[in-house]
């Protein structure tokens, strides 16, 4: 049996399956990206929840594998060379599975940078302008009177989206017909700032058709729809 007792995270989420990958994390628009990808890649893994109601990440042993506190973290018994890896941050993860199952990243050289450019465009731009709409329009920040930071983001965000949607016209996905890790690293965040925030009119998302054309086919994928309950809440 694979022993990962040397891993300090595994006391407070003991693996109940510690020969498959172990995945720490919460369904939350940046969690989602490496529970997709997890469930369309057919890998198998043992999901842990990480509460933030209960300030898991920021647990010793959460802080163990991942010393920035956040979600989501993996912890892969079959690492490079049969040698265990732990392994935080969603966009370094995503390329760790891709390159593991040999899917979801081309294997030609300009078409691999281009999926990986748009990985990087969703962790440098999306996730932290669409999180920021997102706090300002559904948590702590709705209720600040002074919306101009509120509105400073959601430019910014519907900016991202006009790129975005430039880049999707006459394509199926981010790399025309092959989907890749750059889909799955922003269906998360576009359905989350849509569906969850409730920030689709003050973005004017109904104008972006080739966003809203993409995103409704990423959501009829089955392990999309798996993916983004996983890890399940309480």
């Amino acid at each position: 049996m694979t022993d990962l007792s040397a891993f300090p995270i595994t006391q407070r989420w003991p693996a109940q399956h510690p020969e498959r990958l172990q995945l720490y994390s919460l369904p939350t628009p940046n969690g989602v990206k490496v529970s997709i990808m997890l469930e369309e890649t057919g890998l198998p893994y043992e999901p842990h929840l990480v509460d933030f109601a209960k300030d898991d990440q920021k647990s010793p042993e959460y802080e163990s594998l991942n010393p920035n506190g956040k979600i989501p973290a993996i912890l892969d018994p079959q690492g490079p060379g049969g040698t265990p890896l732990a392994l935080f941050e969603s966009g370094a993860i995503l390329l760790y599975l891709a390159e593991k199952t040999g899917q979801f990243l081309p294997r030609d050289p300009v078409a691999r940078l281009q999926a990986i450019q748009w990985v990087m465009f969703q962790m440098g731009g999306v996730g932290p302008m669409f999180g920021q709409v997102g706090f300002f329009v559904k948590f702590a920040g709705k209720d600040f009177e002074d919306k101009r930071p509120r509105d400073r983001y959601v430019a910014e965000a519907t900016r991202l989206l006009g790129v975005m949607d430039t880049a999707l016209a006459g394509k199926s996905w981010f790399l025309g017909e092959d989907y890749t890790i750059a889909d799955i690293s922003m269906l998360g965040w576009v359905n989350g700032l849509v569906n969850f925030y409730g920030a689709g009119d003050l973005v004017g998302f109904d104008s972006f058709a080739n966003v809203k054309a993409w995103l409704a086919r990423g959501l009829e994928r089955p392990a999309v729809q798996r993916g983004l309950h996983i890890p399940a809440r309480g």
